[in-house]
């Protein structure tokens, strides 16, 4: 199994920026449930990762990045938080991610255990997420200590037609 190095608030250089950017892009034209549905291009995913990042710059919201043995971003997600200090002993993890060409490799896990280490390292109790519903990734959250704790039945519209359960789930750390 290849190295990941993971790195929790790097700094967000243009270059950064544009590879996350296109790591998103590729996750989302291979279906993953990160916000956009396929087909996207980087123009589509940009004005929503800038905002996203921006959260990230010094701001509430942690960005952790793992990286291949090239360099090269090779999943990521963020750690946000919530606004309001009666939960600031937890995050939402959003926009969990592993790039298509490293699927069924582990990283995936590799990350979740990295931001449990990051979560534990900024004092925090516990981890949220959502999922969306008939993609199966429940489970595998699932297999990682997180429970189910609701559910919004037709909650995510994919396409007319085509309404999923939005499903909450946490782990405490």
């Amino acid at each position: 199994m290849s190295q990941l190095h993971f790195v929790t608030d790097p700094e967000l250089t243009p270059e950064l920026v544009d590879e996350l950017v296109e790591v998103w892009t590729d996750v989302s034209n291979a279906g993953g449930a990160v916000g956009f549905v396929p087909p996207v291009n980087t123009a589509d995913v940009r004005p929503t990762a800038e905002r996203s990042f921006a959260r990230c710059d010094g701001g509430p919201d942690h960005l952790l990045v793992g990286f291949d043995p090239d360099g090269r971003v090779a999943c990521w997600l963020m750690m946000g938080d919530t606004g309001s200090p009666l939960r600031s002993h937890w995050r939402w993890l959003l926009r969990v991610m592993v790039h298509p060409k490293h699927q069924g490799q582990g990283y995936g896990a590799r990350l979740l255990r990295a931001a449990d280490d990051a979560a534990r390292a900024l004092g925090l109790e516990a981890l949220h997420l959502t999922v969306r519903g008939g993609t199966g990734t429940e489970r595998f959250y699932a297999g990682l200590g997180y429970t189910e704790v609701g559910r919004a039945p037709g909650a995510i519209r994919v396409a007319p037609g085509d309404d999923r359960d939005e499903i909450y789930m946490m782990k405490r750390i």
